[in-house]
């Protein structure tokens, strides 16, 4: 009797150690499938989030109907993704071969060996500054996202010794960056809520801020080991549904301020990049001119097969569907591949083919100093 309750006391302490292991990555075997594709670490805003803001008590979500129609991977319905199918996140990844898509941080299964196949940190609401999104009550900012990072990194060590952890970090992950929109929409632009920033601060100012606080965000990931960036601008945020509805715009107008303080950053930005590429050793910084692509998709939405750049696909209110989110009263175009914008403020999935496979293989114009493909295969 007593060797068989040792014998019990014995296996349940297995099952117990096993399940921690499962848990948080420790002695996983990992063998070099788990490593040949390389991993995508994403950071950003909504145009990126996979999920994270379902994990989280926020008025910023996506995971209702019918966000993710499109999304084949999961059957059509919704993910937590602000738009009808994949993100350029999802679709930059099934490009350069990754059999996987980057797991939300927050999500349960984000564990073991699959955070090398790639972590999605990215949130609904967030932006470069903490107070950024506060309208939302909880979102991410580029500060705890970074803070996750630093979560994963530990785990990498965990998984695979820390010299080999180091390599694979540094030579075969690409750290991708889609952040600041929110910082303008939800946080310097937002009316009533921003008036004391805005009276206090001027645009300069503001932007100069945006760019101190972000080079601190990458040169943390930097000192983690991150060594390949891409890093987006800010795009044409005055042409979104939303503000050419509440603006009350014709549709080939576009909301002038909101576009001028993303061009005042988009400048900064692309000086921070050559500033970092300069001043941190064996780093690649890649700057995404998403500003002149988007543009460039608007303006001739006709040749990219676009029936409107102006109307977003689900929404209400106005004549772009432009004031309320996608949700399960909204109308919903059926020509969903017709629409650049799937709401008031997303590309739909047939806009983020298109500016991804740009940024995979495009030129300088509208990626520098060297495309996705390229700083992959450096």
């Amino acid at each position: 009797m007593a060797r068989n309750c040792s014998f019990l006391v014995h296996f349940l302490a297995f099952l117990v150690i096993a399940s921690l292991n499962d848990r948080f990555g420790i002695c996983q075997q990992v063998d070099e499938s788990d490593l040949a594709n390389g991993a995508s670490y994403i950071f950003g805003d909504s145009l990126v989030d996979a999920g994270n803001n379902n994990y989280l008590q926020t008025l910023s979500k996506a995971n209702i109907k019918p966000n993710g129609i499109d999304f084949k991977a999961s059957g059509g319905n919704p993910t937590g993704r602000y738009t009808n199918g994949r993100t350029i996140g999802d679709i930059v990844g099934e490009l350069l071969g990754q059999p996987y898509y980057a797991t939300p941080f927050l999500a349960p299964n984000c564990t073991g060996k699959t955070i090398l196949h790639g972590v999605n940190y990215a949130s609904g609401g967030g932006g470069i500054m903490n107070a950024t999104g506060r309208i939302f009550v909880n979102r991410l900012s580029m500060d705890i996202q970074v803070d996750y990072f630093n979560i994963t990194r530990k785990e990498i060590d965990k998984l695979l010794g820390p010299t080999k952890a180091k390599e694979y970090i540094s030579k075969k992950s690409i750290f991708s960056v889609t952040i600041g929109s929110n910082d303008f929409l939800n946080n310097y632009l937002l009316p009533v809520i921003s008036a004391g920033t805005r009276i206090s601060q001027s645009p300069d100012g503001f932007v100069d801020d945006l760019i101190t606080h972000l080079k601190g965000q990458l040169t943390r990931l930097y000192n983690l080991d991150a060594r390949k960036f891409i890093v987006g601008n800010v795009g044409p945020i005055g042409c979104i549904p939303y503000q050419k509805t509440i603006n009350q715009l014709s549709a080939d107008e576009c909301v002038e301020l909101p576009n001028q303080l993303a061009l005042q950053y988009n400048a900064k930005l692309k000086n921070l990049m050559t500033e970092l590429n300069k001043n941190l050793p064996g780093a690649t910084f890649v700057h995404a001119n998403v500003y002149d692509l988007v543009m460039e998709l608007i303006r001739n939405y006709k040749s990219y097969g676009f029936t409107t750049a102006s109307a977003a696909c689900c929404g209400n209110g106005g004549q772009f569907a432009g004031i309320i989110p996608c949700g399960p009263t909204s109308s919903m175009c059926q020509d969903r591949d017709k629409h650049i914008f799937w709401d008031p403020y997303h590309p739909s999935e047939a806009a983020n083919v298109i500016i991804a496979k740009q940024l995979l293989d495009g030129d300088e114009k509208y990626v520098s100093p060297m495309n996705l493909r390229q700083l992959r295969d450096l």
